[in-house]
């Protein structure tokens, strides 16, 4: 009877040093986990800064291979366009529905040539005006990127 006591005892020992040994792993992970998301964080992506004035907004420019270019955009003007029109980051050509933004940050995109675009977003969501349009909100982050 003793032995299976000490059997028993010794099954429930082996539990508490397994159960243990098994968080002491998973912890090990998430510390490693952790210290590669915070070197991840730290890593600062590089804004560029253009312009003087006022009024400053984060523009983003996504291109074909989905790379991302960031500035930061200082400005007297009022309109998103404007800004980035003045300081060279966008060309177009004027239509029935505005400008059609043909150049971004020295990229081309031509839907004739390849099918391409530039579409603009505000906030990450799809814009509903044309840069042309678009008044510059305090907090607001613009954004091109090349759609097929």
């Amino acid at each position: 009877m003793r032995m299976k006591q000490n059997k028993k005892s010794l099954s429930v020992l082996f539990c508490m040093m397994l159960f243990v040994a098994m968080a002491l792993c998973i912890s090990g992970c998430d510390d490693k986990q952790t210290e590669e998301a915070q070197s991840e964080e730290t890593s600062v992506e590089e804004i560029t800064e253009l312009g003087e004035g006022k009024t400053q907004f984060l523009f983003t420019v996504v291109d074909k291979e989905g790379a991302e270019t960031f500035f930061e955009i200082h400005t007297d003007k009022e309109i998103v366009g404007d800004a980035l029109l003045e300081l060279g980051l966008i060309e177009g050509e004027e239509g029935e529905f505005g400008l059609f933004v043909k150049l971004v940050n020295g990229i081309v995109a031509d839907y004739e040539v390849d099918k391409t675009y530039w579409a603009f977003y505000v906030n990450g969501e799809y814009a509903m005006s044309g840069v042309d349009t678009t008044i510059i909100e305090e907090g607001t982050s613009y954004m091109f990127k090349v759609e097929k």
